[in-house]
């Protein structure tokens, strides 16, 4: 049950400090500077604006993926060993899919611009790369017998 726990409040922290943030770019707030730029974009696709293509219908096959990793989580019991980070990950995820429901598109606002022009990002991005990193890092270098905590 702590487990479950730690997992629900992450993922509900997540998401929270996700769409907080987001509000602000969405009411107006800017900012320039030298090599980010913080400022409004709505993406319409995945990374990079990739599958921008299926309209209406990624944002149905994003909701569906997240939901069917969330039942293999719960059915399969990840959160025992993984309860953090997959919250970060599904925290993230419904963040990123909740935009596409209510602004059609990923509210991104940290856009990159040193060197190349085109990476533009978010808190939940960044927080579901966290999660992959850390979940890789758990798996290949902590063994299943091994407590962590």
């Amino acid at each position: 049950m702590r487990m479950f726990a730690i997992f629900f409040f992450v993922l509900l922290g997540t998401f929270i400090i996700d769409q907080s943030i987001k509000s602000l770019f969405v009411d107006g707030y800017y900012r320039a500077g030298e090599c980010i730029d913080l400022v409004l974009h709505y993406n319409k696709g995945v990374a990079f604006s990739m599958f921008a293509s299926l309209g209406i219908y990624l944002k149905w096959i994003q909701a569906m993926l997240v939901a069917i990793i969330f039942y293999v989580v719960l059915k399969e019991g990840y959160i025992k060993r993984y309860a953090f980070p997959i919250g970060l990950l599904l925290g993230g995820a419904l963040g990123n899919v909740y935009d596409r429901f209510v602004h059609e598109g990923v509210v991104d606002y940290v856009a990159w611009h040193c060197g190349f022009n085109y990476a533009v990002f978010n808190f939940a991005d960044v927080a579901i790369d966290i999660a992959v990193v850390w979940l890789l890092i758990m798996l290949f270098f902590f063994s299943e017998d091994e407590k962590i905590t």
